[in-house]
């Protein structure tokens, strides 16, 4: 839950520039999460568990 200046919620206070830079923040953390899975699991095959690496 937000934290609340008097009877508004602080989203509610953030200007138009700060509410893009935040959109693009979020998708720019989403594409590096997708991005580390797709190289986690680039090389195997469907159906089958990730082969624990060899230390």
């Amino acid at each position: 839950m937000t934290a609340k200046i008097g009877s508004k919620h602080i989203a509610q206070h953030r200007g138009k520039k700060e509410r893009e830079e935040i959109h693009k923040m979020n998708i720019a953390r989403e594409a590096i999460k997708i991005a580390t899975a797709r190289a986690k699991y680039r090389n195997q095959q469907k159906g089958q568990r990730p082969q624990a690496t060899a230390a």
